[in-house]
């Protein structure tokens, strides 16, 4: 993410946010220790489940012995993706639906060294006798009432649909994100959920995971100073030719290494050619790479990018932006695809001082702004994946969701990359950074209370967290039998439908940002769920069935 960082600056940024971390949990200087930090999570035992669970607020005694039914709807990529992390004791997966055959093979196989592990590597060899296999929601509705929650994994146009009517049907609904294709359909998705009194929860994992709940930690202490801009980025480089070459049979262009633009398999040409018009797609391309076209997905901002102002927003303290600008185009490719290929957005977010009240109503000082800047592009990969936050007095960055690296900003605006740093008590008592020339007494120890609150093994994204938390609140909203113990159980998953509808709004604003060539300004209305105003009104997508 940090284009010039030696593996030895990394190793010492990463060394150094551990510190960070240690020293805010309690274990350097206690001057800075921090509220209720990581609660229950520097037990010398601590490992990532069990921290995620401490921190997150859930109880594996709540469901243990009773895991909630569930249905995955959508079988492909992404919903491999949560079948391989999802944990059996909270959620037991007893049905999947999708209606490519190849979807509903690989599902139960999975890939080998992948984290599409399949069910058969989760529920054992005989998975496909244990998990019922259907091609259309409806009928796996209708049929299997034992069902409490659906996970769905669809193409974008299709999450609204198939949520409304699932929690209409009873079942509470974790829905992969972009919450929806407009904003719209978010505000339908979140009145649905209240009129019928279901748990909608919204997959950007990015709230469940650990790593970023110790950066939201740091940057809450103040050690960074103010945050006056966000870089993020996530660069992919699909000009080398795929895996065998050759030309796409319907444009005739050379095969590139893109996977929004997969191989479509004879099976499933075989088994749907007859009925893409009655399920309402125009043709095999748009039902199998729905990414690339505008009526069925939402280009970069929607796929991508959603998750990079996701985090930069978390960074933040979740403020809504106050205005974006930026540049989108189908610069690479030549196809018939419709989405950009590179975007380039900026926002201007408000600064910790640019309100004057917790209401956010009276603007206090204008000019304090934070500006993100975010990127996306198909050609160049040089960077890793990421976001780096700067700020007056330090700048930290995280990679890939799996690495957080800390560096201090020193006298006469060198940057301290190759400087140990540690956090210890300034005026009035505040948490600074402070240069370390050893790693020896409190500083090491800072680090040792650090990196037992991050856990041992693989940094783990979020995945498995929010399906175990999603598992936790339908089971405490069931204990509840009256009203009054209804509102008093009712947990609401870290990334509920108003959480998502603004993430969608953010992504969505941009997109129309960059196809009218506009600065737009954030209306305070659209984030209202009982509000009717939207970013665009016109932006109303033709039917496609689920």
């Amino acid at each position: 993410m940090a284009i010039d960082l030696t593996s030895e600056q990394k190793d010492i940024g990463k060394a150094n946010f551990e510190r960070a971390v240690g020293s805010l949990a309690g274990g350097g200087d206690k001057a800075v220790t921090r509220r209720d930090f990581m609660k229950g999570l520097v037990s010398a035992a601590a490992v990532t489940p069990v921290a995620a669970a401490a921190y997150f607020g859930y109880e594996f005694s709540k469901v243990q012995g009773k895991p909630v039914k569930a249905a995955l709807i959508g079988a492909g990529d992404e919903g491999g993706v949560l079948v391989g992390e999802h944990n059996p004791n909270y959620l037991e997966f007893v049905a999947i639906c999708d209606i490519r055959p190849t979807n509903q093979k690989r599902i139960f196989e999975g890939q080998p060294n992948h984290i599409r592990k399949g069910f058969r590597r989760i529920y054992g060899e005989d998975a496909e006798k244990k998990i019922q296999v259907f091609d259309d929601y409806k009928k796996m509705l209708d049929e299997r009432k034992d069902i409490e929650a659906v996970v769905i994994a669809l193409p974008l146009h299709l999450h609204a649909p198939a949520a409304i009517d699932c929690m209409k049907a009873g079942k509470h609904v974790l829905c992969e994100k972009l919450m929806a294709w407009n904003v719209t359909q978010c505000k339908d998705m979140i009145q649905t959920a209240e009129d019928t009194d279901r748990i909608l929860a919204i997959g950007h994992q990015r709230h469940y995971s650990l790593l970023y709940a110790h950066g939201l930690e740091v940057l809450k202490s103040g050690v960074l100073g103010d945050i006056k801009h966000i870089r993020a980025l996530w660069h992919r480089n699909n000009s080398w030719p795929a895996d065998g070459g050759g030309k796409d049979p319907q444009t005739g262009q050379p095969m590139l290494r893109d996977s929004w633009r997969p191989p479509i398999a004879d099976k499933d040409r075989a088994a749907l050619e007859s009925r893409i018009r009655q399920l309402g797609y125009k043709n095999m391309e748009e039902l199998v790479r729905w990414r690339l076209y505008n009526r069925t997905g939402g280009g970069l901002m929607a796929e991508l990018g959603s998750h990079q102002l996701d985090a930069c927003s978390i960074f933040l303290g979740k403020v809504h932006p106050l205005a974006v600008t930026g540049y989108g185009g189908k610069i690479f490719y030549h196809d018939d695809r419709e989405v950009e290929d590179h975007v380039f957005v900026t926002f201007e977010f408000p600064g910790k001082n640019y309100y004057g009240d917790p209401g956010r109503k009276e603007i206090k000082d204008k000019n304090d702004v934070v500006i993100v800047t975010y990127s996306s592009i198909n050609t160049n990969s040089f960077e890793p994946y990421g976001e780096c936050v700067m700020g007056t007095r330090g700048t930290l960055v995280v990679e890939e969701e799996q690495k957080a690296m800390l560096y201090q900003e020193r006298g006469g605006g060198v940057v301290g990359r190759s400087t140990a740093v540690t956090v210890t008590a300034g005026g009035g008592g505040q948490p600074v950074l402070d240069a370390s020339a050893t790693s020896g007494g409190p500083a090491r120890q800072a680090q040792a209370v650090g990196q037992t609150a991050m856990g041992s093994g693989p940094v783990s994204r979020g995945y498995r967290e929010e399906m175990e938390h999603f598992a936790y609140c339908i089971r405490m909203h069931q204990q509840a039998e009256s009203p009054d113990e209804k509102t008093r159980w009712r947990l609401e998953p870290r990334c509920h439908g108003k959480v998502a509808m603004a993430d969608a709004i953010i992504a969505l604003t941009a997109n129309l940002a960059m196809k009218n060539h506009e600065r737009i300004e954030f209306k305070s209305e659209w984030f209202e769920p009982k509000s009717n105003a939207v970013p665009d009104p016109k932006m109303i997508p033709e039917e496609v069935k689920a």
